[in-house]
């Protein structure tokens, strides 16, 4: 049995996720953007599943003070962590500024997660073989990232916004898969397919194949004893695949985490 930490977990392949882990026996920790929402979803779970192991852990990713808030309900209730799935994510057609001075996608697509796994990383590296795993997409093909204008300024549009966050997802498992070099942890992404999810509908106006099959890596990452040393890869339908060359660039995967602690700066050195 593993502990296993889910982000983004009310609804679409996030809720399908914690679903299918909760049928194999592990303890979860869901989370939503705020206690009552969270707590349902477990009660919504545990009416199929009545052995269900779950605990709510809540937080708005938007504000980076609430996700370390997040980070330390986390602690309290794991002193090891087997799995961070980095899986919460929203597509946003306005450009909106968050109090942290970050555009909003950004913020909770790759800035939550970037500060979430900094200050949960002893945690998983506490596990027998601990995993990071970040749900990218296929639309990272479309990212276009400018180190000097993350928060687009200059030119903004809900869907490039949106596939540069999923590129920023897999430069950043890049740049961590390096630093976790010889530990037992590894770092992962994935493209769940085209899902009809809430986020689909609204962002791209089009329905895709069920929650199930989006689940369906995640749950394969969080949980494959066969993948347990493979770490840095993309995978698509539980298979490592190959993303754009830009998001196998190394030199930009070095330059943007640099520039993500750099406007992290005072969370990360409020969690050291």
């Amino acid at each position: 049995m593993k502990t296993i930490l889910i982000t983004g977990t009310t609804d679409g392949i996030g809720l399908e996720t914690a679903r299918q882990l909760g049928a194999q026996g592990h303890r979860l920790l869901l989370h939503g953007r705020t206690f009552e929402k969270t707590q349902r979803t477990i009660e919504e779970l545990r009416a199929q599943q009545t052995d269900l192991s779950a605990e709510p852990v809540f937080g708005d990713l938007s504000d980076m003070r609430q996700v370390l808030q997040l980070a330390e309900q986390v602690k309290e209730k794991a002193p090891v962590l087997d799995v961070l799935l980095n899986n919460a994510g929203v597509f946003e057609n306005e450009r909106r500024i968050t109090p942290d001075g970050l555009e909003l996608t950004m913020a909770i697509n790759h800035f939550a997660p970037f500060l979430l796994t900094h200050a949960l990383l002893d945690r998983v590296k506490a596990a027998a073989q601990g995993r990071v795993i970040s749900v990218s997409s296929i639309a990272h093909q479309g990212g276009q990232l400018d180190l000097e204008d993350l928060t687009f300024k200059r030119s903004f549009s809900g869907y490039d916004a949106y596939c540069t966050s999923k590129l920023a997802n897999i430069l950043f498992t890049v740049a961590l898969a390096q630093r976790l070099k010889g530990s037992a942890v590894t770092a992962n992404c994935l493209h769940p397919g085209v899902i009809s999810t809430k986020l689909l509908h609204s962002g791209f106006g089009i329905g895709g194949a069920s929650v199930a099959e989006g689940a369906r890596t995640s749950v394969y990452l969080a949980t494959a004893e066969e993948i347990g040393t493979v770490t840095g890869e993309y995978f698509i339908d539980s298979h490592p695949a190959t993303p754009s060359a830009t998001a196998r660039d190394t030199s930009l995967a070095e330059a943007f985490w640099q520039t993500s602690v750099e406007l992290l700066h005072p969370f990360l050195s409020a969690n050291d």
